[in-house]
């Protein structure tokens, strides 16, 4: 059989070589927004993630309200308790969420599929951080609103501060979920982000500021990204500071953990 005659274009008669008119491959911005909508509404149509994200944090914080564990640190328990739960927020989602997720997409093949998608590596990482700080966004909008339902007055000043903190938090967070998550089996990821969630929530300095603390967790407390995040926290919504050394700390958590996410991470 004779090969079909080609043009000088290679193509083969009555064929175009050009692109469909609207079939233009999508542009990176558009892949890694696209890939962010998808994990942030994962995330929020898994129950198990809500509660995680939403509801423990405002059971806390409903809790320290009507609780003397936060008396006599020179203001409300609810002015108090907010900035601490705003933390504690962004480690249910950037750590513990983000981690288990990542866990079993790993497990089950899907990062080394979307890996080698025109999405790329980077533009996977990229989208999770995306849905990261979309879903962070909700639960401040619902954390902030039922906190000042409460009576929680913030320091107006304290807001700029405060949101910039929250972000470097939640990278450092990420960064350690990823970390966890690419480098130990998918139910080991589960077991371990779990419990730090509780370790952390409860001793880490997070919703309880340090001074609460046994004596033998003071000295340690404020050098882990979640007593880091809580101190920075309430230090800006409280006073309108920006903490400077627990942001320095915050960001070596981003940069050390990130470092050896991308050392360490197995996409299989």
């Amino acid at each position: 059989m004779n090969p079909s005659p080609v043009d000088a274009a290679g193509a083969a008669p009555g064929f175009s070589t050009a692109t469909p008119v609207g079939q233009e491959p999508a542009s990176l911005y558009r892949r890694v927004m696209l890939q962010g909508k998808y994990e942030a509404l994962a995330m929020l149509r898994n129950g198990e993630q809500l509660i995680l994200a939403v509801v423990l944090p405002l059971l806390a914080l409903v809790g320290l309200t009507v609780t003397p564990f936060l008396d006599g640190l020179g203001a409300s328990r609810i002015d108090v308790a907010v900035p601490g739960i705003l933390a504690l927020c962004a480690m249910s989602t950037a750590f513990t969420g983000q981690g288990i997720a990542t866990g079993f997409d790993r497990r089950y093949g899907v990062l080394r599929f979307l890996s080698t998608t025109p999405l790329g590596r980077g533009g996977l990482i990229a989208g999770k951080v995306l849905s990261v700080l979309a879903v962070l966004c909700l639960q401040v909008a619902v954390v902030a609103a039922v906190g000042l339902a409460l009576g929680w007055q913030p320091t107006a000043v304290g807001w700029v501060p405060g949101l910039i903190l929250l972000a470097v938090g939640a990278a450092a967070f990420t960064a350690l979920g990823l970390l966890v998550a690419g480098t130990v089996r998918p139910e080991a990821t589960l077991a371990i982000t779990n419990l730090l969630w509780i370790l952390l929530g409860a001793l880490g300095g997070i919703v309880i500021p340090a001074e609460r603390l046994p004596a033998a967790a003071q000295q340690v407390v404020g050098f882990l990204p979640s007593g880091a995040l809580g101190e920075a926290l309430r230090g800006a919504f409280l006073h309108g500071a920006l903490n400077g050394s627990a942001a320095l700390i915050l960001v070596l958590w981003t940069v050390i953990a990130g470092a050896a996410a991308i050392r360490w991470f197995k996409w299989n």
